[in-house]
């Protein structure tokens, strides 16, 4: 438990620098709403995405694709990424991927693993969300990405 309140800590005062910027860029007060809508956690240029991207895409399927299927678009028995992402902040995503789910009533048993021990994730996680919000905005399609710079 330790460890999880460390890391949900530090995810915590590492996005603290980006909404007090945000906010200081206007002049108005930061909200972790306006800085998710401003900022897009990925770069994608001529179909080529940065580094960071690319990551998440290989940490994605290293540890995310056996349930979630490729590509994020979700199997028989998790759910698609790619919509999820449509609704989901940056916040909550962090928190279920760190901590985990239950969701068990009479229609679900949906049960996702804690990873916030899993360093191959946990120390990725901003990029395996980039990874996933560029492929549920649209900004690339299914299959491995290009590099910048290939």
């Amino acid at each position: 438990m330790p460890k999880r309140l460390a890391l949900a800590a530090a995810v915590t005062l590492l996005a603290l620098p980006f909404s007090v910027a945000a906010g200081a860029a206007d002049g108005s007060a930061p909200t972790a709403t306006k800085v998710a809508a401003e900022a897009k956690p990925y770069k994608v240029e001529g179909g080529k995405v940065d580094p960071g991207t690319y990551n998440g895409y290989r940490r994605y399927g290293e540890s995310c694709m056996r349930c979630h299927g490729p590509d994020g678009a979700g199997s028989s028995y998790a759910p698609d990424l790619t919509d999820s992402l449509k609704h989901m902040d940056y916040d909550t995503f962090a928190e279920t991927v760190i901590n985990g789910r239950k969701n068990v009533n009479t229609a679900n048993n949906n049960v996702m693993p804690s990873f916030g021990t899993t360093e191959d994730v946990a120390n990725y996680l901003d990029d395996i969300y980039g990874y996933l919000k560029a492929r549920s905005d649209g900004a690339i399609g299914r299959g491995r990405p290009q590099r910048i710079g290939d």
